[in-house]
């Protein structure tokens, strides 16, 4: 028999997931709308002419607290990147690595260009002073940009600007390193605590192991709701639905469209282009930087050094990410990403077959002080009505997982059993 659902959840991306899950731990009956085909949201990955392409360069970190709850590593087969980083800076490519992690590069490191001997040793402290602090102390720090953080860290501008920069602006997905400190420092640790890591299918592999736990009874795709008014989903063509609880697990835009009292947050904008190659430019699964800070490119990466599987045998798989989003035709922009490429890999990048891009506009919500004065925005918005995802909590894998959770939990808190 058919059970009605008390709860409706708007949105199938990892925090609409996660809510989900716990709802049905709870067995509390719900039923979860997703606008598109596929669940999954932003974490998707198309298998494109025998290659994984994510929908934009994305990682999991494996520190992730909600992630290790919620995933089966083993099952999604990780594979990890190494710590440590080429940079491209002035034509030569430098190394900079993890000392803890990787000892034998000490020599290597500690001469690089990239920073001084002094940076180096600041950033093996910085290590050991934010490991030693809990996640709930993170949060009582004071609160400023990355930037001024690592100033008043006492970082020279070359290791600012040739690896602090480039690095975590592929993260933050912004080249001012405005993004507040607190979610610098949480990054950091889980960096330091864990693997940034990729599943052996693509990314999309943590959004199908996910949605697997759930009954397809409770989930309607291609199911988008027009509006929502008065607790009453507008679904089209006379068709509405209503429930004890509605929640709301969309990107801040929709967000906002569905639920007018709550503010829009601004959006970072990142774009993925894809490239086949028959030989790697590198064979380290390791992240090449732009520290020049000059041109389109942020950062390069060959995925198939990090998974094999992300490319058929015998050819790589090269990532390449540009901040922001442009509109240009699709074939010339990727020429003006090109023409940089051959300059950094004269030899190959003219030889590398063009794939695919993704431009992703509403990557990220915006995380500039003082959006993360508590790392935990309320999820529930008046009696009946709860929202998630990233930007109710960090702008991440865990902040969308856990968000789901919590509003999850604020609706059993509401509805008696």
């Amino acid at each position: 028999m058919k059970v009605a659902p008390r709860v409706i959840i708007i949105g199938g991306g990892l925090a609409g997931l996660s809510c989900a899950l716990r709802l049905k731990e709870a067995e509390m009956p719900f039923l979860l709308l997703e606008a598109n085909k596929h669940l999954g949201g932003r974490v998707q990955t198309d298998h494109f002419d025998e290659y994984f392409l994510d929908r934009g360069f994305q990682v999991l970190l494996t520190a992730y607290p909600e992630a290790q709850r919620l995933l089966d590593y083993s099952q999604l087969d990780l594979h990890s990147f190494q710590a440590s980083a080429l940079v491209r800076w002035q034509g030569k490519i430098y190394k900079i690595s993890d000392l803890m992690r990787h000892p034998l590069d000490i020599f290597t490191s500690l001469i690089t260009p990239i920073g001084t001997l002094e940076d180096k040793f600041k950033l093996f402290r910085l290590k050991e002073r934010i490991l030693r602090s809990s996640l709930p102390e993170l949060e009582l720090h004071p609160e400023t940009t990355t930037l001024e953080f690592l100033k008043n860290e006492g970082f020279s501008k070359s290791m600012i600007e040739r690896f602090f920069r480039p690095f975590f602006s592929g993260i933050f997905l912004e080249p001012a390193l405005n993004t507040s400190s607190r979610m610098f420092e949480l990054v950091f640790r889980m960096l330091s605590e864990g693997t940034a890591a990729l599943p052996a299918e693509g990314i999309g592999a943590i959004s199908r192991q996910l949605a697997k736990k759930l009954a397809p009874v409770s989930i309607r795709t291609n199911a988008r709701v027009l509006s929502l008014q008065d607790g009453i989903i507008n679904l089209g063509q006379a068709e509405t639905l209503g429930a004890e609880a509605i929640v709301v697990a969309t990107d801040g835009i929709e967000a906002a469209r569905l639920l007018p009292d709550l503010p829009a947050p601004a959006y970072r904008s990142v774009m993925c282009l894809y490239y086949a190659a028959l030989k790697p430019p590198w064979e380290e699964p390791i992240v090449l930087l732009n520290g020049d800070n000059r041109g389109p490119i942020n950062n390069v990466s060959v995925l198939s050094n990090v998974c094999l599987k992300y490319a058929p045998e015998g050819h790589s798989l090269i990532s390449v990410s540009v901040l922001g989003y442009n509109d240009e035709e699709e074939l010339e922009f990727e020429a003006m990403v090109r023409k940089q490429l051959v300059e950094w890999f004269p030899e190959d990048a003219i030889k590398w077959r063009y794939l695919r891009t993704y431009k992703v506009k509403h990557a990220q919500p915006n995380q500039n002080p003082p959006a993360l004065a508590s790392l935990q925005r309320p999820v529930k918005l008046r009696q009946g009505v709860f929202v998630c995802g990233d930007h109710r909590d960090t702008a991440s894998i865990q902040g969308a997982l856990l968000s789901g959770r919590r509003a999850a939990e604020a609706v059993l808190a509401d509805l008696p059993s």
